[in-house]
């Protein structure tokens, strides 16, 4: 299970579709995508590609989750995990060996967490706290800012937009926390967690306008840990 997360309209979709892409280009296999709506089209390359539309094809993203365990898929992207039912038949899809791929409207990993548990009432919450830790691979939780305007110019650009990034890889001490319930305690992990290729969205931010990408208000604005950040970069503290 692989999540990418974050507000409406920061590139969920796009990643997605570039997942899907990258696997329909080096893996014989059978993707499904279920979608509400169908915003990019893909064609059959290395892989097979069915896509369903939610309101055309299928009545519901769980409909749709039911009805793709039967035709044997080894890819099954879900274009939004919105209710308890959809996010059951998703893990339980991971847990039966397929490669899941869904989003959800959360900010971070720890809130992506916590809301996939929250979502199941009191008596089901050990269970599904098992289940997803073992099942996540990786969450991505994104959000786009606007290009500084000097930068953009400098490399001959429109101005567009930058993507910052978080991501949780799911190691061991990660699974324990899920797990155990502890989900205030996975921010610390990702922190010290460079070597397993994760990203705290505060440093992803740093690096960011430590590149000239953004401008320290946006900067500044979109941080967590506003004083930490003012001190790292040498500006006085803003109250």
């Amino acid at each position: 299970l692989i999540l990418v997360t974050g507000p409406t309209g920061s590139g969920k979709s796009t990643t997605l579709a570039s997942m899907i892409d990258l696997i329909n280009e080096t893996r014989d296999c059978h993707i499904v995508t279920i979608e509400d709506p169908i915003e990019y089209m893909h064609t059959h390359k290395k892989a097979i590609v069915n896509q369903r539309e939610v309101g055309n094809d299928t009545l519901s993203f769980a409909n749709a989750l039911r009805a793709v365990l039967r035709e044997d898929p080894d890819v099954i992207l879900i274009g939004e995990m919105r209710d308890l039912e959809t996010i059951q038949s998703a893990i339980t899809a991971a847990e039966t060996g397929h490669l899941v791929l869904a989003t959800l409207h959360t900010n971070n990993a720890a809130q992506t967490v916590e809301r996939i548990i929250d979502v199941f009432p009191p008596h089901q919450q050990e269970q599904i706290k098992l289940q997803l830790s073992n099942t996540i691979e990786a969450i991505i939780s994104q959000r786009l800012l606007p290009r500084k305007k000097e930068k953009a110019l400098s490399d001959g650009m429109l101005r567009g937009r930058v993507v910052a990034v978080e991501i949780l890889v799911a190691t061991p001490a990660v699974r324990n926390l899920i797990r155990e319930g502890k989900v205030h305690m996975i921010q610390n992990v990702i922190q010290t967690g460079s070597q397993f290729g994760m990203i705290s969205m505060d440093q992803s931010l740093l690096n960011l306008y430590k590149n000239g990408e953004i401008t320290v208000e946006d900067f500044l604005y979109n941080v967590t840990n506003r004083e930490e950040m003012l001190r790292i970069i040498g500006e006085p503290v803003r109250l």
